[in-house]
């Protein structure tokens, strides 16, 4: 594996595989009743170049791209997912760990009770969280922010800002709001007169092309939209 960090907590160091390392770091208590936010890593191996993963599989669940199937959400909908992902970046971000490709398919939807439950998936593209500028992006085009394109560098808190905004677009809209290089950098998103002003000021606050003019992370609960 191309990339790996040393275990921590042990007599003598252990190297890890980047995303098992900041699952093991991310990851809730086996058998706790309130789970973390991510799924739970049980078992790993290394096969020639690839490597397996044996993680939680909660039954029923589906990611938030099968559970929208093809509809876009309504906004009480919409509001409680998003709350729970908000809650999950935010634990995430606490314990060290940048995501970096919050989106649908990383987004499990846990279906068994009657308020669905959030949980994320997928820390292939993660890296560990610090305080300055990052200058790699690995994640999905559509949800990469603005000012990569622009100065080839991103912060933690805006980035997830950013690809919030593009997830409760998709949520509420039914698509993503930007399809190009050129669409990211300059175009401002349409959002249907159906949707609350409260809800279209969140996106648009989220999606604010310039990083230090998007809504802070810590504040993004306390929005009047979400209460």
């Amino acid at each position: 594996m191309e990339k790996v960090v040393m275990a921590e907590g042990s007599d003598r160091p252990t190297c890890f595989p980047l995303e098992i390392s900041l699952m093991l770091k991310v990851q809730g208590e086996r058998g706790s009743a309130s789970p973390g936010a991510a799924v739970l890593l049980l078992d790993w191996f290394e096969l020639d170049q690839e490597l397996i993963l044996v993680q939680e599989r909660p039954v029923p669940s589906t990611d938030l791209l099968h559970y929208m199937k093809r509809r876009c959400l309504e906004e009480q909908e919409a509001k409680m997912i998003m709350q729970q992902v908000i809650k999950a970046i935010t634990d995430i971000h606490s314990k060290g760990v940048l995501h970096r490709d919050i989106k649908p398919e990383n987004i499990l939807i846990e279906t068994g009770s009657d308020v669905p439950r959030v949980r994320i998936i997928d820390f292939g593209y993660g890296c560990l969280l610090h305080n300055g500028e990052h200058h790699q992006f690995s994640g999905t085009f559509r949800y990469c922010p603005p000012e990569w394109f622009k100065h080839q560098s991103y912060r933690a808190e805006p980035l997830n800002v950013w690809q919030v905004g593009v997830l409760a677009y998709f949520m509420l809209v039914g698509k993503h709001p930007f399809s190009t290089k050129k669409e990211i950098i300059s175009k401002e998103p349409w959002i249907g007169r159906g949707l609350s002003p409260n809800c279209q000021e969140f996106v648009w606050s989220c999606l604010a092309k310039e990083p230090q003019e998007r809504l802070p992370l810590d504040s993004l609960l306390a929005h009047p939209w979400l209460q």
